[in-house]
């Protein structure tokens, strides 16, 4: 297994999440994380909606984070990027920073 991966992400934070700013509640962050996740899978570009929904200042490059190591993203984060197949989209991943869609590039 690879010791590094590539990917990109889509944060939505919630009232209450690490190092938020974000007004929404838990509960609508998730609907909101799901139905851009069924957009997804509808076939929207990935890049484009992390653009335009991405709470992480990543979102301006797409949700691009770069290659990283094992453990250098929170557990839940690392676990789901390190068993994803170069070019899938994960399920919703939940993190102390609100729920995450990912998407490995490499």
């Amino acid at each position: 297994m690879s010791e590094q991966v590539r990917a990109s992400h889509i944060l939505l934070m919630y009232a209450g999440s690490a190092r938020s700013s974000a007004t929404r509640s838990k509960d609508d962050a998730l609907t909101e994380i799901n139905a851009l996740k069924q957009k997804i899978n509808d076939g929207a570009d990935f890049a484009e909606l992390a653009k335009v929904n991405s709470d992480c200042p990543s979102g301006q490059q797409g949700g691009d984070l770069g290659f990283f190591g094992r453990g250098m993203m929170v557990p839940e984060f690392d676990a789901a990027a390190f068993t994803m197949e170069v070019g899938t989209t994960s399920d919703v991943v939940e993190t102390d920073f609100g729920y995450h869609l990912l998407h490995r590039t490499a």
